[in-house]
């Protein structure tokens, strides 16, 4: 078993960026980032850092049945250096998928419970009285970690949540005068039960675009629903995974994914796309005040990530319109925001992205 790993307080200067990575420009892509000077030798660097994903899929299929849409984005947003929103009605399995894939990339998992009465304190921790030398000693919480599950994360208090929404972003703690960076990799995902909507807090819209996935999972098929009978219709099913992958080659292929060659059509494209949830008649799209809130910039750094680390799981140092088109719901869903007007049309931001996607010309 690995061991616990050790955080250190750390000093951040006033000038340190945190959040997504930036979008390397276009000459950058091609020639720096990793040592590698041309496709060909980003082909084989992608072939080699990504030789664990199948192998990785497999084992994890020994304990989740179906729900190969859910470990593919949970992949996506762990290389890509993400966070995840997951919406779904209860027994999906959302977390045992997180917990077996921890079990397989040899991390650290925890899963907090969010309820009504939870305090920031209980997710990034505190500092405690220490009355033998007056001082006081931190008290490291849940979130460090490397993978976070945040049950039910909307019914717990706005403080409490942008207490967990900040470590997401800045990737660190301060308690007290002390900063303590947060482990790597790090992955939250956060869970929203869209059954039940008395005595919850909804996440704002500025805060969930933080998250650069937002999956709804829906029930499996009956093939699916046979195979979890088979599987784990017993009073002691086996959830035991092999170990597949370390930490240290995820954050190597995160760095294979930055250099993965993203061309100016595509790359014009992307933009097209988060642009056209802000200004529809600029493109000819008919949406007569359907959409009240468009997506923002981080959507666009967002769907390219998403877009290299799909085409990096499917072994290609390229990224392909299909890429883009594959990972667009997942990425802007839940960063357009429509109108009452909408919503009388039976309207929802997904119908809103498709049309977008149906409409725009492909490069």
């Amino acid at each position: 078993m690995e061991a616990a790993p050790v955080f250190a307080p750390t000093s951040v200067p006033p000038t340190t960026s945190v959040g997504l990575p930036p979008i390397p420009g276009s000459e950058s892509a091609r020639s720096t980032g990793f040592g590698h000077a041309s496709l060909a030798s980003t082909t084989e660097a992608v072939k080699e850092s990504s030789a664990w994903v199948y192998p990785l899929r497999r084992e994890i299929g020994r304990v989740i049945v179906g729900q190969k849409y859910l470990i593919d984005r949970l992949l996506i947003a762990l290389i890509a250096n993400g966070h995840v929103l997951l919406e779904g009605v209860p027994g999906l399995a959302k977390t045992l998928a997180l917990r077996t894939l921890a079990s397989a990339v040899q991390v650290k998992f925890q899963r907090i419970q969010f309820t009504p009465d939870m305090l920031p304190a209980d997710i990034v921790g505190t500092q405690i009285y220490n009355p033998r030398d007056g001082t006081f000693n931190p008290k490291l919480g849940p979130v460090f970690t490397n993978f976070v599950l945040a049950d039910e994360i909307n019914r717990a208090p706005a403080k409490v949540q942008s207490a967990l929404l900040e470590s997401m972003q800045e990737r660190q703690v301060t308690l007290g005068e002390t900063t303590y960076k947060l482990p790597e990799p790090f992955l939250v995902m956060a869970t929203q039960n869209p059954v039940e909507q008395e005595g919850t807090y909804p996440l704002p819209e500025a805060q969930v675009d933080r998250f650069m996935l937002k999956i709804v999972i829906t029930y499996p098929t009956r093939a699916e629903e046979r195979g979890i009978l088979d599987t784990m219709a017993t009073t002691s099913p086996d959830f035991t995974v092999a170990p597949v992958v370390t930490p240290e080659q995820i954050l190597q292929a995160r760095q294979v994914v930055n250099t993965i060659h993203v061309d100016d059509k595509v790359r014009d494209y992307i933009v097209d796309l988060v642009v056209a949830t802000r200004n529809p008649k600029a493109y000819k799209l008919d949406f007569p005040g359907w959409i009240q809130y468009g997506a923002s910039p981080r959507a666009t750094i967002a769907l390219t990530l998403a877009a290299r680390a799909y085409a990096f799981l499917n072994g290609r140092a390229y990224v392909t319109p299909q890429d883009v088109k594959e990972v667009a719901h997942d990425v802007l869903q839940h960063r357009v925001t429509v109108t009452y007007e909408a919503e009388a049309e039976n309207l929802t931001s997904r119908d809103i992205v498709q049309k977008i996607l149906d409409t725009l010309p492909v490069p």
